[in-house]
């Protein structure tokens, strides 16, 4: 495709040229056939009005028509002999005194008629008794026969030209009214001349038009993407200046400084996600460094090499924990995370639960404490359920102090099926409370690695929450404990 094609504004200035044009040409050939029509039909209507009017005017007197004084030659004669302004004086009826009154009266008829307007009277021999001047010495042809006591439209002929004529007899006379179709012709084609004038103008114009009516809407699109070119990962900061809300181009204002804010958010997530992990697996390996190093130093006794060794898994273990846990929740982050849906009981789930978490609480003689199952039936994946409760369960067993309670419950509550872990713990403050659920943040973080947390299991249990259209709620009372809630949906 041309450079040139590629251009919204010459696509829309031709798109609107060709509109125009399309309208144009549509509405001239509309005019066209419609003025046609109507010159057609309006002159029909007049040369009906004009044989019946002659015919109406004539049968009544057919006893007063001679022919024989004020011929039809003698008549015309005298008409070019003298002016036709002489015919609006009051000596008009001097001029013709001689000639029939019958004809003196259809004459003057014939002066209030288009100046082409052709009169023809003729008697049952075909005797022409009276025709319009400008017929000269010339006789209408007509190809048909004129109907007897009702007007027809018919097609008559004058030195080879078409003439339109309406035609009517009766007994005694033949009558003609007839109209040059080379008249209608003439005004047709003026008319499309004029218009074959007006579609060069109407289409530079148009061209004109609209690369400025382009230019003019597409310039606030130009000016964003100028402003949104400079914005770079350095400045997500700077946002497209607002121009008017209301209107489309503010509508796009608007969606590109969203993207730019979610962008700006994406970007320092990554960045405090980057700086977290960084921090979270730099500290293992530094202390399997360490103590390697000191391994290699001078010679150790198995006993020291067996605790060395056995502190380095305990590293391994833990990086390998941040690893599967960053791995989670970047599938779940691309909705490539595998659930598998079914029926799950989530009455005996909380019940295996509860004896997993007296396993966990032992060893800090914690109490655990199920207050309630209710039967209830959910759709959901087994595996991720347990591990979002279990990530609950672990991290109220880990803020709670030796001695402390945890309790458990499961319900159902308004159509959805609530899960709830409870503890004695030392509370989150009320200002972190929606921190909590963010990667790699933890509330007592001189605590955190004596604790073994990496601040991703309420991520995880959040985002296997989402994946079940279920919710995560937590209310807490520092110093007294916090309550986690997850409530899921039964259909």
């Amino acid at each position: 495709m041309a450079l040139w094609t590629k251009s919204i504004r010459v696509r829309l200035t031709l798109a609107y040229t060709l509109l125009v044009l399309v309208t144009l040409l549509a509405f001239g050939g509309l005019s066209y056939y419609f003025t046609g029509r109507t010159l057609s039909e309006n002159l029909d209507l007049s040369l009906r009005n004009e044989v019946r009017w002659m015919r109406d005017f004539i049968e009544p007197q057919v006893s007063k028509i001679k022919p024989g004084r004020g011929s039809i030659d003698n008549i015309l004669e005298r008409r070019v002999r003298e002016p036709i302004s002489a015919l609006n004086r009051p000596e008009v009826d001097t001029l013709f005194e001689e000639t029939d009154e019958i004809w003196n009266q259809i004459f003057r008829h014939t002066l209030h008629s288009p100046k082409k307007t052709y009169i023809q009277l003729s008697d049952r021999k075909g005797n022409i008794l009276y025709r319009s001047y400008n017929l000269a010495t010339d006789t209408l042809v007509l190809n048909d026969t004129i109907p007897l006591n009702s007007i027809d439209l018919l097609t008559g002929y004058l030195n080879g030209e078409p003439i339109r004529t309406a035609a009517t007899r009766d007994k005694n006379y033949s009558y003609i009214v007839g109209y040059p179709l080379a008249e209608l012709r003439d005004l047709l084609d003026g008319m499309y001349f004029i218009f074959l004038l007006l579609v060069p103008i109407v289409v530079a114009v148009s061209v004109i038009g609209g690369l400025a009516l382009a230019n003019r809407a597409l310039a606030p699109v130009h000016d964003i993407s100028t402003r949104a070119r400079k914005i770079t990962a350095e400045n997500l900061d700077q946002t497209i200046p607002l121009r008017n809300a209301k209107d489309e181009i503010g509508k796009l204002t608007i969606t590109i400084n969203d993207m730019i804010r979610r962008l700006h958010e994406s970007f320092a997530q990554i960045r405090q996600f980057s700086a977290d992990a960084s921090h979270e697996l730099r500290t293992p390996l530094t202390v399997m460094r360490g103590e390697i190093e000191i391994a290699l130093r001078t010679p150790k006794a198995p006993e020291e090499y067996r605790n060395i060794l056995e502190s380095s898994l305990e590293e391994i273990l833990r990086m390998s924990t941040i690893i599967d846990n960053l791995l989670t929740l970047a599938k779940a982050d691309q909705g490539t995370l595998d659930v598998t849906f079914s029926e799950v009981n989530l009455k005996e789930l909380v019940e295996e639960l509860y004896e997993d978490s007296i396993v966990l609480a032992e060893e800090k003689e914690i109490h655990v404490d199920l207050e309630a199952t209710a039967p209830v039936v959910i759709v959901g994946d087994r595996f991720r359920l347990h591990q979002l409760f279990l990530n609950l369960v672990d991290n109220a067993i880990k803020y709670t102090p030796e001695g402390g309670t945890v309790r458990l419950l499961a319900t159902r509550e308004n159509g959805s099926a609530v899960f709830q872990v409870s503890d004695t713990g030392i509370g989150i403050p009320h200002d972190e409370l929606e921190k909590i659920f963010d990667r790699f943040y933890r509330i007592d973080k001189a605590r955190s690695r004596e604790m073994g947390g990496s601040g991703l299991g309420l991520s995880i249990a959040k985002r296997i929450a989402e994946l079940h259209r279920g919710t995560i709620e937590v209310a807490s009372e520092l110093g007294r404990g916090s309550t986690f809630t997850v409530k899921l949906p039964i259909n």
